[in-house]
């Protein structure tokens, strides 16, 4: 676990490189050859800058208290500042066509994000290594990352929509297949985390399950309703729209979902701050 008083900053931190790490793997959801190249532009400049964000962020707490830093948190904040550098180098392709380069660079962006956010999934465990936890915690923020970034990449291409007035429907309509289905994936795995960590996980994670749903309930609550519930319905309602279609309505839509995404996981961080849960 990170030091307490840097326990609660860390949790608020992770929501960005989530985001960061789910929505550059998220913009390999959309064709590269059919969007015009300015969507992909500014989306990975607002990826970027959330990682900026969480390299930032993560260096200033390890330079602040070091005596108490780990070799996870140096491995995690070094490899921060490899996405960092990595994305950028992908963002900066984007203007002309080294297009071996581009392909190495976005690959290293999302490789070295999805390690980085690996690294910080394993200091928060409190089982040892051999444990269900070890690959629960690490899969359960990547889900959040991807949920994240499908969301915001939803939306940020809807409203590309209202400047290319020609493009197809498809790339939509595949984004928000990924949304919904990374939407039904974190219930899953929210229920099957619930019910291992309390009947296949190590005691001390155990004990915090009893935790969570006898002193957090309403904590517990806000989380569904806010996250899943909410997309849920949100999800639904884009399909329908979509139909019509509506890509304007649509998109419309996707800005209260990521609202509503956003909301569900800073309670997810704060169960995590509370428990140690990654829900």
């Amino acid at each position: 676990m990170p030091p307490v008083m840097d326990l609660f900053p860390r949790c608020f931190l992770l929501v960005f490189g989530q985001l960061a790490v789910g929505g550059f793997l998220s913009l390999s959801v959309p064709p590269f050859h059919v969007i015009e190249r300015g969507f992909f532009k500014s989306s990975a400049g607002v990826y970027l800058f959330f990682g900026l964000i969480a390299a930032l962020g993560n260096a200033a707490l390890l330079v602040r208290n070091p005596a108490a830093a780990t070799a996870l948190d140096w491995i995690g904040s070094s490899l921060w500042a490899v996405f960092v550098v990595a994305a950028s180098i992908y963002l900066s392709t984007l203007w002309s066509e080294p297009v071996v380069l581009r392909a190495r660079a976005f690959v290293a962006t999302w490789g070295s994000g999805v390690l980085a956010l690996i690294a910080s999934a394993q200091s928060y465990r409190l089982a040892g290594t051999a444990s269900v936890e070890t690959l629960l915690y690490p899969l359960s923020f990547l889900v959040s990352a991807l949920l994240l970034g499908a969301t915001l990449t939803g939306m940020l291409l809807g409203h590309w929509y209202l400047i290319d007035r020609d493009l197809p429907l498809e790339p939509f309509k595949t984004m928000w297949s990924f949304f919904a289905t990374m939407v039904g994936v974190q219930v899953a795995l929210m229920l099957v985390d619930v019910v291992l960590f309390a009947f296949a996980g190590d005691a001390a994670t155990a004990s915090r399950v009893t935790l969570l749903l006898t002193d957090h309930t309403t904590l517990l609550a806000i989380r569904l309703l806010t996250g899943p519930i909410a997309s849920g319905i949100l999800a639904w309602m884009i399909r329908q729209t979509l139909k019509v279609p509506q890509t304007m309505a649509a998109t419309g839509l996707f800005y209260i979902a990521i609202l509503s995404v956003l909301v569900g996981e800073f309670m997810g961080r704060f169960i995590l701050f509370r428990t140690s849960l990654p829900l």
